[in-house]
């Protein structure tokens, strides 16, 4: 049954209404018609079986048959700050990472990240990052749609994790020193419903700099195993350890 996300005055106790570009999906990629089902999921998380009963060009109407107890989610809120990789790479991180449970991202311009952001085109990145979201939220049954935040600089992020419980920043001069203890270490003390924020660095990785000012703020420099990973392995090998422990362990 196909998902979709809707705003919250989209969905009621009794009735559904989805506009934009599900509405084509729907009608002319799905060829759904009246009486066809459908999971409609607001912003809330609240998860609903509907049928349709109206298609127009401009909406989808119908009635809501019963919500569902569903929650796909992590017990912990994980965010995952990545220095700006090149390429495409970030649209790989927010897509698998959305699948693998995480409930935010954010970009930083790390000291060594190739790529600039362009403020100029900043609002249609992150249009077309959140789509991308959405619809990774939809094809793993996620409860939410994670956040994709505009660009951070590296003071501003220091800033933003201040409101963080847990803070791992991935360092692979602890890999090479064959450090192999702090993340298991930190997961094993970290509670349910806490606040993760696990920040990788960019192809050429944080500098020593960077790193001094993360251990300042609470960050715990972590290896991710003895391998060196890419930057875009290293950040769903993070949420793969946390869901893991949280989800299969239990």
């Amino acid at each position: 049954m196909q998902r979709y996300f809707v705003a919250n005055d989209q969905l009621n106790e009794t009735n559904f209404c989805i506009v934009g570009e599900d509405v084509k999906h729907i009608s002319k990629v799905m060829r759904m018609m009246s009486g066809d089902q459908i999971i409609c999921i607001n912003e809330e998380g609240l998860v609903a079986r509907c049928e349709i009963t109206s298609i127009s060009s401009a909406e989808i109407t119908g009635s809501v048959i019963e919500y569902l107890a569903e929650n796909k989610e992590m017990p912990v809120k994980v965010t995952i700050a990545q220095g700006l990789p090149k390429g495409d790479k970030l649209d790989m991180i927010v897509q698998k990472g959305t699948e693998l449970g995480a409930s935010e991202f954010i970009p930083f311009q790390a000291s060594r990240s190739i790529v600039k952001w362009d403020e100029r085109k900043s609002e249609k990145k992150i249009e077309r990052l959140q789509k991308i979201a959405k619809e990774a939220a939809e094809q793993s049954y996620r409860n939410i749609v994670p956040k994709v935040n505009n660009n951070h600089s590296f003071q501003q992020l220091l800033k933003k994790s201040e409101s963080y419980d847990i803070k791992i920043v991935a360092f692979e001069e602890n890999a090479k020193a064959g450090e192999k203890s702090n993340l298991v270490t930190t997961i094993n003390n970290t509670e349910v419903g806490s606040s993760i924020m696990i920040l990788v660095g960019p192809e050429g990785g944080l500098s020593n700099e960077e790193v001094k000012e993360l251990e300042k703020v609470g960050f715990i420099p972590c290896s991710f195993g003895p391998r060196i990973l890419r930057t875009e392995t290293a950040a769903l090998y993070s949420l793969s350890v946390v869901s893991y422990h949280f989800e299969l362990l239990r």
